[in-house]
């Protein structure tokens, strides 16, 4: 029989000690905005992509001269050219540019996971491209969710779910991980009508208090880009026109 690797999820960032490990790849999900927006640059051109925790390390990548697309609470940053929405990284604005990018959340989770064998970004826009990328290499996995400020995060868990199903069912990954096999339960249930579903979370509503909610739908749309951004000394790269197994 063919050997399986382990399969996890982590709801919050709060808890990554307790699952971080050198040898895993793992995937980052902020499906509300951070990692669709990633997702949505490259599908757009962006050449890389620096994701800094602070806003101090924003600051003063701007003053360097970077394009810098930066926000705190859903409020873009005075110094920041744009903020966190997926329809800003337009082509025009991304298309051949390397961007500096800092988040309240996902930004921070990028850094956090840097010394695993691999991170890679995931949202609904690329959950297709990433698992076929991920069942081709011999890795155990943990699914990252951003969450919100250390909080349970409903978007992101789903989110971990559909990647979950997505993986065991290939018959390469078995989970023994709670958290994922709750995942999985989710979107079992959301998957009839994600983007009903998904109307009940906190951060929609967060969201449109802001007038931002306006990117939900767009955010939980599967399959609209094969961009597979992976982190690498430093930067955020796209890999899918030359994926091969890494060593």
């Amino acid at each position: 029989m063919e050997q399986q690797n382990q399969l996890e999820v982590c709801f919050t960032p709060a808890i990554y000690d307790r699952y971080a490990s050198d040898d895993k790849i793992v995937v980052v999900v902020d499906i509300l905005r951070a990692t669709s927006s990633i997702c949505a640059a490259f599908e757009n051109g962006a050449e890389a992509i620096i994701p800094v925790s602070t806003v101090g390390e924003a600051r003063e990548m701007k003053k360097k001269g970077y394009i810098v697309a930066s926000e705190r609470d859903g409020y873009v940053l005075d110094f920041a050219d744009f903020g966190n929405c997926p329809m800003n990284f337009t082509a025009e604005r991304v298309k051949g540019k390397e961007l500096v990018y800092s988040t309240t959340n996902g930004t921070r989770s990028v850094n956090m996971a840097s010394h695993s064998r691999k991170v890679v970004i995931g949202s609904f826009l690329n959950i297709s491209a990433i698992a076929n990328w991920i069942v081709k290499q011999s890795s155990p996995v943990l699914i990252l969710c951003a969450s919100w400020k250390d909080r349970f995060s409903l978007e992101d868990a789903v989110f971990a779910g559909a990647l979950c199903k997505k993986l065991t069912d290939s018959g390469k990954f078995y989970t023994i991980c709670d958290s994922a096999l709750a995942a999985m339960d989710l979107w079992s249930i959301a998957s009839k009508d994600l983007f009903s579903y998904i109307q009940k979370a906190a951060q929609k509503g967060r969201l449109a208090e802001k007038g931002l909610d306006y990117c939900i739908e767009y955010c939980h749309t599967l399959n609209t880009t094969t961009v597979i951004p992976v982190f690498e000394k430093g930067r955020l790269i796209d890999i899918s026109h030359s994926c091969t197994k890494f060593e």
